[in-house]
């Protein structure tokens, strides 16, 4: 830190949750699982499994309604007072046909991923793809706009994108009555990460890059592997990863998670968007000043299921933790260096009976389908000026994993007001880079 920057601390919030291949319906509520009365200024929230992972989804067309109807419920959730504040009236005075929940009717009227996404984003010229301060105080020139630069490219207009979902659930989201706008949201078959933050930050974020990793079938398919969002905030780089490891209880399938984490650590590679050599953004994950990991990690408890039935009788989790594959992983030095967890307070998260609060071996006649009871859904992080303030587990029983979640303080850089302005560079550039929604990504397929 210099005497031109000031730190100050952010909450973030981080929720990860494999929902079983099942998709939500209306009467899903994540207010309470959101802990949006704790106002929290950055939601970062990862699923698993949002579509099933059959081979039509893996291999043929993915099903993006799902993800479309996760953002609702997101939207929902953290800005309620408006969507509650706005009637929708499907054209009849009828009071049965005035839903006066607007975001619901996207569950009937089934608009596509990325017209809702684009209604629900922040505005793409308030996300910059490059803030940083120039390193010389030298004299802006005009520069010609660059189709390529998602900061000046104009792209579909957010009036048109509102209006193109108003003629399929009459409704325009305002940018200034939104709580919380989504500035980042990505989804790979069944995993989807979505980055959502308080609306007077949206101008302090840039460098906003995306990229994705496949480990599932044959080591490149999309049914397992990763998605990561890198942004600065201020002057700190954040990267948040979003992944489903290999799953199995068998013996020896702990180094395949293991395996599947050093490839995504190595594969994932975000484009350079800045030409400042006052600092350039980090390209590699390890490189982020601030890393939180989330996900389906799927490491298991190595313990038969009759000790560990034993051991949840009398609610001895630590002797459970003690078995914890990605304890014994990490303390061996063999995954996760360097990245911290906080304590675990709460019951295995995985896996239970549909609809119930019993473990699945407690009904599950067949010794072949029983599952162990594992903490498989966890949080990791890395990087100084990072202090988790809770780390617990939802009860929803919508799926056969329980959410987690954790809140975080995290510092941030910032500039210092008081000793002096600085110019901001206007000097970036995108190349080799697919742009979509005006977001540049890079997509990292193993074995290709």
């Amino acid at each position: 830190m210099t005497p031109q920057t000031i730190v100050q601390d952010f909450r973030v919030f981080v929720a990860t949750w494999n929902v079983g291949g099942k998709t939500p319906d209306i009467d899903l509520r994540l207010e309470e699982f959101l802990q949006v009365e704790g106002s929290s200024d950055i939601y970062v929230l990862g699923f698993q499994e949002i579509v099933p992972l059959s081979a039509g989804n893996v291999l043929v067309v993915e099903d993006n309604e799902p993800a479309a109807k996760w953002l609702a419920l997101i939207s929902h959730a953290l800005n309620k007072p408006y969507h509650d504040s706005v009637s929708f009236d499907s054209g009849s005075t009828s009071k049965s046909n005035s839903i006066k929940d607007p975001s619901r009717s996207y569950f009937f009227h089934k608009p596509s991923l990325k017209v809702l996404s684009k209604n629900l984003r922040a505005d793409n010229t308030l996300l910059k793809a490059c803030n940083c301060p120039l390193e010389s105080p030298a004299p802006q020139k005009r520069r010609p706009r660059n189709l390529s630069d998602p900061s000046t490219s104009p792209g579909p207009s957010r009036q048109s994108s509102a209006s193109d979902l108003d003629s399929v659930v009459g409704l325009t989201a305002s940018f200034s009555q939104l709580n919380y706008c989504l500035v980042a949201s990505k989804k790979m078959v069944g995993l989807f990460l979505s980055v959502w933050v308080r609306r007077d930050l949206v101008k302090h974020i840039g460098h906003l890059r995306v990229d994705s990793v496949s480990r599932g079938i044959m080591g490149y398919l999309g049914n397992k592997g990763c998605i990561s969002i890198s942004l600065s905030l201020h002057r700190t780089s954040f990267c948040f990863i979003c992944s489903h490891l290999a799953s199995g209880e068998k013996e020896g399938d702990e180094l395949k998670r293991n395996n599947d984490v050093f490839e995504i650590l190595k594969s994932v590679q975000f484009p350079r968007i800045c030409k400042n050599t006052y600092r350039q953004m980090p390209e590699k994950i390890i490189d982020h000043d601030r890393l939180i990991w989330l996900g389906d990690l799927n490491y298991r408890v190595s313990l038969s299921y009759e000790e560990a039935a034993t051991l949840l009788e009398d609610n001895d989790w630590d002797s459970l933790l003690q078995k914890d594959q990605l304890n014994l992983e990490r303390e061996a030095g063999r995954v996760f260096e360097g990245w911290h967890e906080g304590k675990i307070l709460f019951a295995p998260t995985y896996k239970y009976t549909h609809n119930s609060d019993s473990y699945a071996g407690e009904t599950c006649k067949s010794k072949k389908k029983r599952r162990t009871p594992a903490w498989c859904d966890r949080i990791l992080w890395r990087g100084s000026g990072i202090e988790q303030l809770s780390y617990i587990r939802g009860e929803s029983r919508f799926s056969d994993h329980r959410p987690v979640c954790a809140v975080f303080s995290v510092e941030v850089e910032m500039k210092n007001n008081k000793a002096g302005k600085f110019r901001k560079g206007n000097s970036c550039t995108v190349a080799r880079v697919e742009i979509e929604d005006g977001i540049p990504h890079r997509r990292s397929f193993y074995g290709y």
